[in-house]
């Protein structure tokens, strides 16, 4: 049988299995909260935050001379194997826990000292010599360490999507580039509407993406002020003069990012802004981007029934039926990523709201839900832009074909015959078949001249 070691917490004595480096307390959340199936390591990002917090903290000590030097160094060391990789499956609790992320905090803290342990020459489990609350989480409370540690692993996944999102916009903006000369016919409420480029439509594209890029911008630079040596309510109870300053700087300089102390402490401990302005800006770009996918799937399809406009790259058979069908499977997959994401939205706003006095229990839901967000839709806008936007190709000649029968070209002639008569020709055009143009020389409205002027496709795409 494998070896165990004995730990005792406030509920009594256990069994801990002798080759892990958690402790009783993590064991007892396992045990407590078998809810998801999904350990914490499933999001590294978040695992990486929380040693990046504890040596922060440590160094702190250092400098502060309130834990002896040894320890922190061993304590440091500890932490970067973890912000290396290493260890990250002895991080077990559940994503979803009760005790506002106290799990998640000891399961960092109890393998962080056992690690320093080994490093300093004892066997895990001998906290007579580095302890989990004492040493590792001195002047800390899972209620400083977990909010900071989440919004450093929603910043880290928000540069990653933003990287994405930039990938996404210039694959748009190549093919709109590709698509500048190829006029199109727009539509409103899926009905004709009036020419434009194809062009256009793809730049139209970028853009949305852009946008959106920059709101999550915005809403992961808040999430910079931490409440990092606000102990249990911000007041600071219990940490030592002059931690905080310490320990912030010092995560400043750990991860790369301009981490600043909150303006508020206690107010930072319980609200959960930035988290809600993620998720909204996330929301926000899941609901666009599905609509973007919703245009590429109707522009491609047909492809001789439907609109057929768009050919997207033939990635795989699309039926075990029909043979020689091939469906949009990539903006179809991304779809389905974005309707995850609204769904997330709506389970981050209740956990928002469910928060009570000084401190939201439910920050460990919002912080699964924004990752698993921002990770799928990093996900998501690559594989739209490597596997679809950058292969696709136009049909110019069904393009075309839109364009010379359209009876929305009697639109351009407004100006010169009348709403009226511009109405009467293009309903002729749709009873007869004749082209706006055929219609308005046979009737004398317009010179050949002045069709010439006023019908030309590429001017009527850009009117001004």
């Amino acid at each position: 049988m494998d070896s165990v070691r004995k730990e005792h917490d406030l509920i009594g004595e256990r069994c801990v299995p002798g080759h892990v480096y958690y402790g009783v307390h993590t064991l007892r959340a396992v045990e407590n909260f078998p809810l998801t199936g999904v350990a914490l390591s499933a999001h590294p990002e978040l695992v990486i935050a929380l040693a990046e917090v504890k040596e922060a903290a440590a160094l702190a000590h250092g400098e502060l001379g309130t834990l002896p030097r040894e320890r922190v160094e061993a304590i440091v060391a500890a932490c970067g194997e973890v912000r290396e990789g290493r260890l990250h499956d002895h991080f077990v609790v559940d994503v979803f826990q009760g005790g506002a992320g106290t799990s998640s905090n000891m399961n960092a803290n109890e393998v962080i000292a056992n690690r320093a342990l080994e490093l300093l020459g004892h066997e895990r489990g001998a906290y007579a010599h580095l302890h989990p609350n004492d040493d590792v989480n001195r002047s800390q409370s899972t209620n400083d360490v977990y909010p900071t540690a989440a919004k450093l692993a929603m910043y880290a996944a928000a540069g990653r999507l933003l990287d994405a999102m930039s990938a996404l916009a210039h694959a748009f903006t190549e093919r709109g580039g590709a698509f500048a000369k190829i006029v199109k016919l727009g539509r409103t409420q899926l009905q004709d509407a009036v020419p434009m480029t194809l062009g256009q439509e793809f730049d139209a594209f970028a853009l949305t993406v852009r946008d959106d890029a920059s709101l999550v911008t915005r809403a992961s630079s808040a999430l910079l002020e931490v409440n990092l040596g606000g102990t249990a309510i911000g007041t600071g109870l219990n940490a030592d003069a002059g931690f905080a300053q310490r320990a912030v700087a010092h995560l400043a300089t750990i991860t790369s990012a301009p981490v600043r102390s909150a303006r508020q402490p206690v107010e930072s401990t319980q609200g959960v802004g930035g988290f809600i302005q993620l998720s909204s800006s996330l929301k926000q770009f899941a609901l666009r981007l599905s609509k973007i996918c919703n245009d590429l799937r109707l522009l491609c399809s047909g492809p001789r029934a439907g609109l057929g406009e768009l050919r997207l790259p033939a990635l795989q058979a699309g039926s075990s039926i029909m043979p020689g069908k091939v469906n949009p499977v990539v903006p179809e997959a991304v779809n389905q990523v974005c309707f995850d994401v609204v769904g997330a939205d709506a389970a981050v706003s209740a956990a928002a709201q469910a928060g009570q006095l000084q401190l939201n229990a439910f920050e460990p839901l919002m912080a699964h839900h924004l990752l698993n967000s921002m990770n799928r839709l990093e996900a998501a806008c690559r594989v739209l832009a490597e596997r679809c936007v950058q292969g696709i190709e136009a049909n110019e000649d069904r393009l075309r074909e839109s364009v010379d029968r359209s009876a929305g070209l009697a639109t351009a002639l407004n100006p010169v015959i009348g709403y009226q008569r511009a109405t009467e020709l293009a309903r002729q055009c749709m009873d007869t078949g004749l082209s706006v143009r055929t219609l308005a020389a046979r009737g004398g409205l317009l010179t050949e001249e002045e069709l010439d002027a006023r019908l030309d496709p590429w001017k009527l795409a850009h009117p001004q």
